[in-house]
């Protein structure tokens, strides 16, 4: 009798790294191990594992003990895009299409199903890599909250955590001194973690990318504040925020990345601004990548296992071209070609914009 063969699971993680990465690593390794037999193959540092040929085998043990780790066991790189590989020349980069090569890989490793973990840049590739015939599965993974599909990306919620938990120390020293205090977080293009983060710890004004602010209303709030005996305000201000009729603030460009444009700069825009019109001392506060680090939360945790296991579930299934999600409290599924490309931001007819307004939070508007 022929002895069945093994399906050979492939697993990277793409993009920005955020906690509960290696949660999914586990819950897909674990319930692909324990449940279905399969045999699981990490590929280190995203897709550039994939273009440089290095991969690992993740037995239980590798991957026991690894839930409450921060970061990727794996290594991620936000940079390599087989479908638009840099070769720098000595005057200027230029971009080849080497997606064959990493297609040849992935049969060369005989992977039956490879699951992407990562944003909507990874979403995009994997949708492109399963346009040529490989077998994929999506996970959504970021901070931003910002991929179609599912209502929450695993990491969003650490994130908030970890943001609101930096707001509510910055309000004892904001009241100490009489201050405006601006704290810009994390978020690219849509205002989720502002939103969240700035109703969660009490923040007097909110600005995210989808509400372009106008700045006197800001003025007036704050000086509305003082008079009233508040001498202090609260800014959490999104690094993709912009003003009414303005730019938004660009940190710098790196050409050779999957996503050029590094959003930085806005918090001390904003600052400078209220300080000009107001006349009151303010001061920043840039989160940056305190908001990708550490351990995930509980929920973090569950919701980032719950992802993993249905991804191995689709492998069993024999399904492909897939992203998990989370619809409500139901984890099912999406279509990849309906992911990759895009961003869900926040609809300005969205709830959480009317709570925030309704307890006296001022939008920029």
């Amino acid at each position: 009798m022929a002895v069945k063969k093994k399906k050979r699971i492939g697993v990277l993680t793409g993009g920005g790294d955020c906690p509960g990465l290696n949660a999914v690593i586990r819950g897909v390794a674990k319930a692909g191990i324990n449940q279905f037999d399969f045999e699981i193959i990490g590929i280190e540092d995203g897709f550039l594992g994939l273009v440089e040929k290095r991969k690992v085998q993740l037995h239980w043990e590798r991957v026991s003990g690894i839930l409450t780790q921060g970061g990727t066991i794996l290594g991620t790189n936000n940079r390599a895009n087989p479908f638009r590989w840099p070769l720098k020349g000595k005057k200027e980069i230029k971009f080849k299409d080497i997606s064959d090569q990493v297609v040849a890989y992935i049969h060369e490793l005989g992977l039956d199903v490879l699951v992407c973990i990562g944003g909507d840049g990874t979403m995009s590739i994997a949708s492109q890599l399963s346009e040529k015939g490989v077998r994929i599965v999506g996970v959504p993974k970021t901070i931003d909250n910002d991929i179609v599909g599912t209502d929450l990306t695993f990491g969003f919620d650490s994130a908030v955590s970890t943001a609101t938990e930096a707001i509510d120390k910055i309000h004892t020293t904001a009241m100490s001194h009489h201050r405006v205090m601006v704290v810009e977080v994390m978020g690219r293009y849509a205002g989720w973690l502002a939103l969240h983060s700035g109703i969660a710890g009490g923040g007097d004004i909110i600005l995210i990318p989808e509400i372009p602010y106008r700045l006197d209303i800001i003025e007036h709030v704050v000086k509305d504040r003082s008079r009233k005996g508040k001498k202090f305000s609260i800014v959490v201000v999104s690094e993709g925020a912009k003003p009414e009729g303005g730019e938004r603030v660009v940190q710098r460009v790196v050409k050779d990345s999957t996503d050029p444009v590094r959003l930085g700069g806005i918090g001390h825009q904003v600052a400078d601004q209220i300080e000009n019109a107001t006349g009151l001392e303010c001061r920043v506060t840039v989160l940056g990548h305190l908001q990708r680090g550490g351990t995930p939360t509980a929920f973090d945790r569950v919701l980032a296992t719950r992802y993993g296991v249905k991804a191995a579930e689709l492998c069993q299934e024999g399904k492909s071209s897939e992203m998990v999600a989370l619809r409500g409290t139901e984890i099912v599924t999406v279509p990849l070609s309906e992911v990759g490309g895009k961003m869900r931001l926040v609809d300005l007819n969205h709830p959480l914009l009317q709570v925030a307004e309704r307890v006296g939070t001022c939008l920029g508007r």
